[in-house]
């Protein structure tokens, strides 16, 4: 149960059949110094690299996509806690009808993570020329490997 808060408690003692109100929980718990476990303040992940490239935003913050599919797309990575640890998703939209198209998971938030992801989407699309790919400015997505998978590609 980890450290649970007043509510969670006052549920348990609900539930073994203990008539106890909230207030009163509250009053025992702060009385004993106990305190619910509260989650952490927000951690910045988007880490800019030590030179950020100040790449154009081609698609102007609009993502609704008309002219087919694989015209643009974007990506980013997001990360779940798991019992083993975090595990760290990067994906790829195509935002003409919001598929995932391109994904890889793993322990780490390396470039790899990144290209991966992309070369799902690339062979499972084959895009023509012209392919516009949105992502945030994390380092995974301005390293030089990266770039060299996208000027490829477009």
């Amino acid at each position: 149960m980890g450290n649970p808060g007043v509510r969670r408690v006052h549920a348990a003692l609900v539930v073994a059949g203990h008539r106890v109100a909230r207030k009163r929980v509250w009053r025992l718990m702060r009385a004993a110094g106990l305190r619910g476990r509260h989650p952490k303040a927000f951690r910045r992940t988007t880490i800019h690299g030590s030179s950020p490239a100040g790449a154009p935003d081609l698609i102007g913050r609009d993502f609704t996509v008309g002219g087919g599919a694989g015209r643009r797309g974007c990506g980013n990575i997001t990360y779940v806690k798991t019992w083993a640890g975090w595990a760290y998703l990067a994906t790829v939209i195509d935002l003409h009808d919001r598929s995932v198209v391109g994904w890889a998971i793993a322990d780490h938030m390396r470039t790899g993570l990144v290209t991966d992801a992309l070369d799902m989407a690339l062979a499972r699309r084959k895009p023509e020329p012209g392919v516009i790919f949105h992502s945030d400015r994390g380092t995974q997505y301005q390293c030089h490997s990266l770039k060299k998978l996208v000027s490829i590609c477009g």
